[in-house]
């Protein structure tokens, strides 16, 4: 059985207890900032590790050879209906440069796979800006998360956010959401959650922020 990232909140609704609010899943992000040898920022670098919950039902039936491991190339569709999937849902990734509303376009997933190391799965992916951008002093941010809060996405609590490549006076800097809007949405029904349009950004409040600065060369 192949359950997707983007479709989760219709796949495994069905195996959570009714009574419970939203969030269903969860996934740690570890995410790096991609430059090229001009110092324009290039794109992001995603590792997303899902809940041993979630990742127990993404594996079952992927193991072909019966051997009792879980092989890249058996993880193969796995990886390739979730990246397909996401599309739909702007890969969950959202960044744009500092002080503006429009979101920065990105091209399709590349380099993406899926490793499981026996208690949870992580998908890999590289997301490529279209424009690639100097960020400079204003900067430019990064946001992980699901409008709708069915999926709760959390930057790790080490090394969450990497710089690779030329990236001489740059920097990224992470900062926390609200945290009083977390124990809002603790007191929230599921219902509440069921009557948010498709347009809802909800989740964006939750968002922990990646900037990324660039200074004087």
């Amino acid at each position: 059985m192949v359950l997707t990232v983007a479709l989760v909140g219709q796949a495994i609704v069905g195996f959570a207890p009714a009574a419970n609010a939203h969030p269903h899943v969860w996934a740690t992000v570890r995410s790096e900032i991609v430059f090229g040898p001009d110092r324009k920022m290039t794109g992001i670098k995603h590792a997303w590790t899902f809940d041993e919950f979630y990742s127990a039902m993404a594996v079952q039936g992927l193991d072909s050879n019966g051997d009792g491991t879980y092989a890249k190339e058996e993880l193969a569709p796995l990886a390739k209906v979730n990246v397909e999937s996401l599309n739909e849902f702007d890969y969950f990734t959202f960044v744009r440069k500092a002080g503006e509303e429009a979101f920065l376009p990105l091209k399709g997933p590349e380099d993406y796979w899926v490793e499981y190391d026996g208690t949870a799965i992580t998908l890999h992916f590289t997301l490529p800006l279209k424009t690639p951008l100097d960020p400079g002093a204003k900067g430019v941010t990064v946001d992980v998360y699901d409008p709708s809060f069915f999926v709760a996405f959390g930057f790790a609590e080490k090394e969450a956010v990497k710089i690779a490549g030329s990236t001489q006076g740059c920097a990224v800097k992470v900062e926390e959401p609200d945290p009083e809007s977390a124990e809002t949405a603790k007191a929230l029904s599921e219902a509440f959650f069921s009557q948010l349009g498709p347009n809802s950004n909800y989740g964006s409040q939750f968002a922990q922020t990646a900037t990324v600065t660039c200074g004087a060369k």
